[in-house]
C-alpha cells in the first residue's frame, strides 16, 4: 500500500485544492484522508456524506466536585497554567487552559477534583461524489492533540484501504511543521510539497524539506501561482535541483481556480487548460509512487 501525502510550509500555497483536484482524477481507486484536522475543509469540493461520525477522545481534563471543594485554594496555588480561577467565590476550571496533568487532583486534601477523558473532535468516514471513500476530521475550537486525531484518520484510513483492496492513500497534511505534520508524515511513500514563488514560501519550503528529509521520505515539488515572481522562482527552482526534488509542475496564477472553488468544484472539473496541467502532475506523482 502507498501513501502520498500532500503538505505545504505555509498557508495559502493552494495545497488543499490541489489534493482535491488528485482526488477526483484518482476517483474510485484510491482512498483520501483529511489530515487538516485544525482547519478541515477539503469536503467542501468533495461533497462527502458523513455516513459515520464518532467522536474523538484524548487528553484528561480538571473537574472540581463543588459540594466537595472547601475552598482551600491548594489547587489554584500549584496549578503552573493558572486555569483554576476563582468565579462567583468558587474555584472553577478553566477547559481551554487546564493541560490535564492531574496535580490538582493530587494534591486536593478533599479529594474534589477528577480527572475526564476530553472530546476533542470527531472523526468521519464518508463516501464522496467520485465514489472513492475520505476519512476525514475536525477538531474542536481551542482543543489540543491535533497529531493524535491526525494519527487517527491515518489509522482508520489504511484499515479501509486494506479491507477494499485499495493500494493508494491520498493524504492532504496540515501546513507548517508542527505535530500534525509529523504525524500525517508517518508511513509515508511520498511527499508532495506545494509551494509558491514568494520569500514566505521558499523560507517556508526550507523548513518543512529539513522535517522531510530527517523521515528519509522522497519528494516532488509543485509551485503554484509561478508567475508572481521571477526572481524568487529562480530561487525556488535552484534549491529544488540542489536538494534533488523533483520538480512537479509550475501552475501560473489564475482566477479560475477561485472560480472554481466558489462553485464547489475543482479545478479539474472548471477548466481545461488547468485540468491538463494537473492532470500530468497527477500522472507523474503516481509514476514516481509506482517506481519507488
Amino acid at each position: 500500500m502507498k501513501e502520498i501525502v500532500v503538505i505545504s510550509g505555509k498557508g495559502g500555497t493552494g495545497k488543499t485544492s490541489l489534493t482535491a483536484s488528485f482526488a477526483v482524477l484518482g476517483g474510485e481507486d484510491l482512498v483520501v484522508a483529511d489530515c487538516d484536522v485544525d482547519a478541515a475543509d477539503m469536503h467542501l469540493l468533495l461533497e462527502p456524506d458523513f455516513a459515520l461520525s464518532e467522536e474523538f477522545y484524548s487528553g484528561e481534563l480538571a473537574v472540581i466536585d463543588q459540594e466537595l471543594c472547601t475552598g482551600c485554594g491548594d489547587c489554584a496555588a500549584v496549578c503552573r497554567y493558572d486555569a483554576i480561577p476563582v468565579v462567583d467565590g468558587r474555584y472553577v476550571v478553566d477547559e481551554i487552559g487546564c493541560e490535564g496533568c492531574g496535580y490538582c487532583a493530587r494534591i486536593c486534601p478533599t479529594e474534589a477534583i477528577t480527572n475526564i477523558e476530553q472530546n476533542v473532535g470527531h472523526w468521519y468516514r464518508s463516501k464522496l461524489r467520485t465514489g472513492a471513500t475520505m476519512i476525514h476530521a475536525r477538531l474542536k475550537i481551542g482543543a489540543d492533540n491535533s497529531g493524535k486525531l491526525v494519527a487517527k484518520v491515518k489509522n482508520e484510513a489504511k484499515i479501509v484501504a486494506e479491507r477494499d483492496g485499495k493500494g493508494l492513500i491520498l493524504v492532504d497534511g496540515s501546513p507548517g511543521v508542527g505535530c500534525p505534520v509529523v504525524s500525517s508524515l508517518s508511513g509515508a511513500s511520498l511527499v508532495v510539497l506545494v509551494t509558491e514563488p514568494t520569500v514566505s514560501g521558499l523560507h517556508d519550503l526550507r523548513r518543512v524539506h529539513e522535517l522531510v528529509k530527517m523521515f528519509g521520505i522522497p519528494s516532488g515539488c509543485i509551485i503554484n501561482k509561478s508567475d508572481l515572481n521571477r526572481d524568487v522562482l529562480a530561487d525556488l527552482r535552484r534549491f529544488l535541483d540542489e536538494e534533488g526534488i523533483v520538480l512537479l509542475a509550475e501552475i501560473p496564477y489564475d482566477e479560475k481556480f477561485t472560480e472554481a472553488i466558489t462553485s464547489g468544484r475543482t479545478i479539474v472539473e472548471h477548466d481545461a487548460d488547468l485540468a491538463g496541467l494537473v492532470r500530468d502532475c497527477w500522472r507523474k506523482i503516481t509514476k514516481l509512487v509506482e517506481d519507488d
